[in-house]
């Protein structure tokens, strides 16, 4: 047994032997609050492990209206301390270091005192994301639980940093009980059973990789598939298709990102897609030299949502001609190629959010990354859910190891999009 295994099964007994001693309140959802209480203000190592395992095991049996009522007493009680932040603010001076860091620590909500604390359970972290999941399918409906979700991600983010992730392969020899749920993982492209996920992990030319974090063992927190080709494929079809002929992976000189699937709902907010790509690039240049082509081949998720917006304003991205052959389409109708595919090459370097960045989450996520907009792809996805999100239109984004830096610069500087001459001409 690692030391580590061993120093967790130790504080799990430690923490579950015994009665329950440090509390005489009823072990029930309406009492998660006081127990909270108790725990912050807690001085023993032993019977704050012991109300911390309590308070997550009363969680896991609340119902959600219950988990709600919990999340909305934690944001209101566990809020910043006014008396000692008025203190702190009174007492600093300008140039005054250590008053500036009294006046930071006051500043804190005692909510994120709570999440530490439970965090030091066993366990604890992967708990805490389920929690933080239940949150973020409150804070629509609540708006006064933004604040609180806000620590938990502050605190996640140092929790779940790059340092801290472990990359593994997975291969058909991973254990079964990780196979299962990257099977139930799989966000882009299903996976149908256990056959097709051999034909993906197990494959001479097929490759993935996963991040996991040393709380969460055996849960991956994101994952990437990969195909290696000979060529750029021009649609999905080609990977994923069940008779081809695998090539030897030594002959492959193109290494294809074709899906990647965030894990975690609870950490959503948290990007580790960066680090995976960057990582895994490393790791096929080392293992195949052949390899000299990294690109993705990528759905367009935002298309049709765009349009449908763009007709119902004022969208100068569309003409009169534009807008007479979409409103023309029926719900289940499939544009010709050529017009998808200059559509789509408009959207994703014109179409903006609020913030100025691609309106595109993918297109922002691999810009942002430093990828170069490559090629657009008509009718590459022609399955239900890539004609509703984008009537069957993929992207390549590709990586070039030489201007990563230099087209992440550009992007988070003032957006600029990088393109191939192909795309702009395209868009044009």
């Amino acid at each position: 047994m690692s030391e580590k295994s061993f120093l967790s099964d130790m504080l799990q007994r430690i923490a579950r032997a015994g009665p329950f001693l440090s509390s005489k309140l009823p072990l029930t959802p309406e009492n998660l609050i006081e127990l909270c209480e108790e725990l912050v203000s807690d001085k023993g190592e032993a019977s704050g492990l012991k109300t911390a395992f309590k308070i997550m095991d009363i969680y896991d049996t609340a119902t959600m209206e219950e988990r709600r009522s919990f999340f909305l007493d934690m944001a209101e009680k566990f809020g910043v301390n006014h008396n000692g932040l008025e203190k702190a603010v009174a007492n600093w001076q300008p140039g005054d270091n250590t008053a500036a860091r009294e006046l930071y620590f006051a500043a804190q909500p005692r909510s994120q005192e709570l999440i530490r604390r439970l965090n030091r359970v066993p366990g604890g972290a992967a708990r805490l994301v389920r929690m933080r999941a239940d949150l973020l399918s409150f804070v629509k409906e609540e708006p006064s639980l933004k604040a609180l979700d806000h620590d938990f991600q502050h605190l996640f983010s140092f929790w779940f940093t790059r340092g801290f992730l472990e990359i593994s392969q997975i291969d058909w020899s991973t254990p079964a009980s990780i196979l299962e749920k990257i099977i139930a993982y799989e966000a882009v492209h299903q996976i149908h059973g256990w056959d097709d996920l051999r034909q993906r992990v197990a494959e001479v030319d097929r490759r993935m990789f996963a991040f996991f974090h040393p709380a969460m063992p055996g849960d991956p927190l994101i994952f990437v598939e990969v195909a290696l080709t000979k060529k750029i494929p021009g649609s999905i079809t080609e990977i994923l298709e069940q008779d081809r002929e695998p090539i030897d992976a030594n002959a492959a000189t193109s290494a294809i990102f074709y899906s990647i699937s965030n894990c975690q709902n609870g950490l959503r907010g948290i990007s580790f897609g960066n680090f995976l790509i960057k990582q895994v690039v490393a790791e096929l240049q080392r293992a195949i030299p052949s390899l000299n082509t990294f690109v993705t081949l990528s759905p367009v998720p935002g298309l049709r949502r765009w349009v449908n917006q763009a007709l119902e304003g004022d969208e100068p991205l569309l003409s009169a001609e534009d807008r007479s052959k979409l409103e023309a389409l029926g719900e289940d109708d499939v544009p010709s190629p050529e017009f998808a595919a200059r559509l789509a090459a408009r959207y994703l370097l014109n179409a903006r959010s609020k913030r100025g960045t691609a309106f595109d989450p993918v297109a922002n996520f691999h810009l942002g990354n430093g990828a170069i907009l490559h090629k657009v792809h008509a009718n590459a996805d022609l399955s239900a859910n890539g004609k509703k999100n984008s009537w069957g239109v993929m992207v390549n984004y590709l990586y070039n190891e030489a201007k990563i830096e230099e087209h992440h610069q550009a992007y988070a500087t003032d957006t600029t999009i990088a393109c191939s001459s192909e795309v702009r001409s395209l868009a044009k």
